[in-house]
């Protein structure tokens, strides 16, 4: 990318936003900021208890991730946010106005397989069938690219590089 600009890593729980976002900030040579660390305990507690969040829950969330984005603003980063509904990217480009959306898209089957064998993570399984049902794909006037899950972590971060430097052309 020509300009540092922040990324937003996005997709339904299990795509790899923990593993590819550190990849792609270190490939862009920028911080990477991990959104589950910007979840109140309360949100914690409610989706290890496998209790999808409601709007209410996530809004503060968003903001906070927004606050980090905004803060990176022309220097660049990259930070990971599930941002399934069209409402929550723009409520985090009302912090970052110039973020652009990394959507990681994969089959169901994949997604669920990756998270069966994850380990130590407060979103369980059973709450996928909530992200997908939620999930609102980038809108063609939304700046960002949606890269499949497909592959080894290396490989779907050489893609998103990639399709980064596209929206730049």
């Amino acid at each position: 990318m020509s300009t540092p600009r922040v990324v937003v890593v996005m997709g339904v729980a299990g795509t790899g936003k923990t593993t590819i976002g550190p990849l792609l900030a270190a490939e862009l040579g920028v911080p990477y900021a991990e959104g589950d660390d910007f979840h109140p305990p309360a949100n914690i507690a409610k989706m290890s208890a496998g209790t999808p969040l409601d709007d209410d829950d996530r809004w503060p969330w968003l903001d906070a991730i927004g606050e980090w984005a905004h803060g990176r603003a022309g220097l660049g980063g990259v930070v990971s946010s599930s941002a399934l509904k069209r409402v929550y990217r723009d409520r985090l480009r009302e912090g970052a106005p110039d973020a652009v959306f990394l959507h990681l898209t994969g089959d169901r089957a994949l997604i669920e397989e990756r998270m069966a064998v994850r380990q130590g993570h407060f979103m369980p399984a059973a709450l996928l069938d909530s992200q997908f049902a939620t999930l609102q794909p980038l809108q063609a006037d939304e700046a960002g690219a949606s890269v499949d899950v497909s592959g080894t972590p290396e490989e779907i971060t050489q893609r998103a590089v990639a399709a980064l430097r596209r929206l730049d052309t």
